[in-house]
């Protein structure tokens, strides 16, 4: 939570959140933050949310399933949110290009994923395990370069990495990114 805490922090305005799932950053939103609308594919993970959405002021609307399509006009959204969520989409250079459209001028991707850790042993392994990741993980790759993705499309301002808390073994699914583009 300390890291979705940071990944929220500066949020303001309207905010597209993609990969809403049961609503674990919803106590996190900064007050600046005037509505939520939530991109989610799984009805479970919607349904999941309803307690947290509950206990919240703020309007939250689900607007879509797909991040890779997101139903919404150019320059809506004062920033875009997105907590473990890249790696699962499969096309994942388009979503962050609906993220650029959305994204009204001046506005910001906030983003919490893991990915391609550094370490070559690490990434190795990474890379051997993710065919078994992705069937077994609803479509997640260990081996993305989330800030390199997302420099391609939005101007990385800031990005922290380090290894998430965990034992050595988990690596392969620990190497985290914390940032924010424009």
């Amino acid at each position: 939570m300390r890291l979705r805490a940071a990944a929220c922090s500066g949020l303001e305005g309207r905010v597209l959140e993609i990969g809403f799932g049961s609503g674990l950053n919803v106590s996190l939103y900064p007050a600046g933050v005037t509505s939520v609308d939530a991109v989610e594919p799984s009805e479970v993970g919607w349904e999941l949310s309803a307690a947290r959405r509950g206990t919240t002021q703020l309007p939250i609307a689900r607007v879509g399933l797909d991040g890779q399509r997101v139903e919404a006009e150019d320059a809506t959204y004062d920033a875009v949110l997105s907590t473990f969520t890249l790696c699962t989409i499969p096309d994942v250079e388009r979503a962050l290009a609906e993220v650029r459209r959305v994204l009204r001028p001046g506005g910001r991707l906030h983003f919490l994923e893991h990915g391609l850790s550094p370490d070559a042993g690490v990434a190795r392994w990474q890379r051997r395990l993710d065919p078994l990741q992705g069937r077994v993980a609803g479509g997640c790759h260990l081996s993305r370069d989330i800030p390199g993705l997302v420099s391609a499309v939005l101007e990385v301002r800031s990005v922290e990495a380090a290894y998430l808390p965990g034992p050595g073994i988990a690596k392969p699914w620990g190497y985290g990114f914390v940032g924010v583009a424009s």
